[in-house]
């Protein structure tokens, strides 16, 4: 067995863990609700902080970055729009839903430890310029698209009640805040305290397969009920039209083959909870994000490691 193929199945044989735990009953969900907790409000900040504090950066290209993910995630996220509203026949507020659940990649309980497990460090560098601006922007436009949308567009959008909401739910965020105080501590220039450094390597070390059993037991507790057909194809934009958008962008614009082997499959991930989040936040839509969050999941067992295979050929 090819390291690679070991560890894709290592990953998802995480998150399978995690979804027989609660299939079971071994685990009851509250325990997966505080597992998830810890993953994503400890463990990942801390992984975060670490990576921004002892990163280098040096031979990535962020805006170019940026510009190639952002631009495959706003054609995705109209296409899901699209499918949503004129094919399924949803109203514009279960169509930002769709759009959302189209574009929005799992990039912290599934992208985290995989790109640790595939690329190593290197990598993870990569991933965390997507993850400092990912999660504002995709917050952001769901914000937006929901106040316009939101009463049919009979009234107007109010700009400081979107700014306040942006910035609220921003600076709460603890992966932001996670990246913050590592931009902040590492412009300081004061190397860490070694009980501080062993402290913050202890829990950060736990991130990875604890948000993946963390991921395993929420697909258990979501489950699918219905909207299987509009699931199914909003899953096939993400895990199939997302991806190649990102490959065609990166590789027009030249971007270096690590970085445009992480923007790659990062974009073939599935979609994870925070587009179910969001549904649940705008109270519509819950059914149709939940069920594209479980099929996309158990889908990309097998097309991530297709996106592997094709970047490994395309870039070396």
């Amino acid at each position: 067995m090819s390291p690679l193929t070991e560890t894709v199945l290592f990953v998802f044989s995480l998150v399978a863990l995690g979804y027989l735990a609660g299939l079971t009953g071994y685990l009851k969900p509250a325990s997966g609700e505080g597992i998830a907790d810890f993953a994503i409000s400890v463990a990942m900040p801390l992984l975060l902080f670490q990576t921004m504090v002892n990163a280098d950066f040096h031979g990535v290209a962020p805006w170019s970055l940026w510009g190639a993910y952002f631009a495959a995630v706003a054609i995705t996220w109209a296409a899901g729009h699209v499918v949503t509203t004129r094919i399924f026949g949803r109203d514009a507020r279960a169509g930002v839903v769709g759009g959302v659940s189209s574009a929005f990649s799992n990039v912290v309980l599934l992208g985290a430890p995989f790109i640790l497990g595939i690329f190593g460090p290197s990598g993870f560098e990569v991933l965390s310029l997507l993850v400092s601006v990912h999660l504002p922007i995709m917050m952001m436009a769901s914000i937006v698209l929901f106040e316009m949308f939101g009463r049919g567009g009979g009234e107007p959008v109010h700009p400081l009640r979107i700014i306040h909401g942006f910035l609220r739910r921003l600076l709460l965020n603890p992966l932001i805040i996670g990246i913050l105080a590592g931009l902040a501590w590492r412009f300081s220039g004061v190397p860490l305290p070694d009980l501080a450094s062993r402290l913050v390597d202890a829990l950060a070390d736990t991130a990875g397969p604890v948000a993946l059993f963390a991921m395993g037991l929420s697909l258990r507790r979501f489950g699918i009920s219905g909207n299987v057909r509009p699931a199914l194809a909003l899953s096939a934009l993400k895990l199939f039209l997302m991806p190649a958008l990102v490959l065609a962008f990166v590789w027009l614009l030249g971007l270096p083959p690590l970085t445009a082997k992480v923007a790659v499959v990062v974009a073939a991930l599935p979609s994870g909870i925070n587009s179910y989040l969001i549904a649940v936040q705008f109270n519509t839509g819950q059914a149709l994000a939940s069920n594209q969050m479980t099929i996309a999941t158990a889908c990309a067992a097998v097309t991530t490691a297709f996106w592997l295979t094709v970047v490994v050929h395309v870039f070396g």
